[in-house]
């Protein structure tokens, strides 16, 4: 029998919950890796099952080396979703891809360093490979949706995670955009798909075009 399909959604900056999904209930789901970022929005939208978190929570608490992202991911999974869509806000590092612009990030960089980024460990050690870390499936979706509401989309891209919470300098810049080939730059990505590939969920990652960097 095929797996049912439930989406996650993690809501970055400025997105703290999603209007119109019926039967909208906020839910806590225990997770021994900690506490979620915030309760859990679930309910159904055109027949499919939704749950949402906002990535800093409500009111916007937790900065990007506090956001408690194995709990996050952990939580996702045990109250079932499938497959995760994640919306943050970056910075672009390139002219076409301008503010008010959405990219479907492919791949990753990953320069934080105060974060637990995995969920293996003592007494429990794997590898999972990321060298392919986003879902192909996911993201066409992404992009036909966005196409479907007007949006500007690029497909691929590679987004430069960062420890923040300061932004990164203009040396800094320079070598992210002209060295490493990155495309947009943000904070919250990086450990965030690493736990969703080692959690065998299908994670896609849209960058929501702020500025530019």
């Amino acid at each position: 029998m095929a797996e049912k399909t439930m989406i996650g959604v993690i809501g970055g900056s400025g997105i703290y919950e999603i209007d119109g999904l019926e039967g909208a209930k906020w839910v806590s789901v225990d997770s021994p890796w900690g506490t979620p970022s915030d309760q859990i929005l679930t309910g159904t939208l055109d027949g499919v099952a939704m749950a949402f978190l906002p990535r800093h929570g409500r009111g916007h608490v937790h900065s990007p080396t506090t956001v408690p992202y194995r709990a996050n991911i952990d939580a996702l999974k045990r109250l079932g979703v499938t497959d995760i869509v994640s919306v943050s806000a970056c910075g672009s590092f390139r002219e076409e891809m301008a503010p008010g612009d959405f990219v479907i990030v492919d791949q990753f960089i990953d320069r934080t360093f105060a974060r637990e980024k995995s969920f293996f460990g003592t007494g429990c050690v794997a590898h999972v490979s990321v060298a392919h870390p986003t879902c192909p499936r996911l993201g066409d979706a992404c992009e036909r949706a966005a196409k479907d509401a007007g949006v500007t989309v690029h497909k691929g891209g590679t987004y430069l995670a960062m420890e923040g919470p300061q932004f990164s300098s203009l040396a800094e810049s320079r070598l992210y955009r002209d060295v490493w080939g990155c495309h947009v730059i943000g904070m919250t990505n990086m450990p965030e798909a690493k736990l969703a590939r080692e959690a065998e969920l299908c994670y896609a990652s849209v960058a929501m075009i702020t500025d530019y960097d």
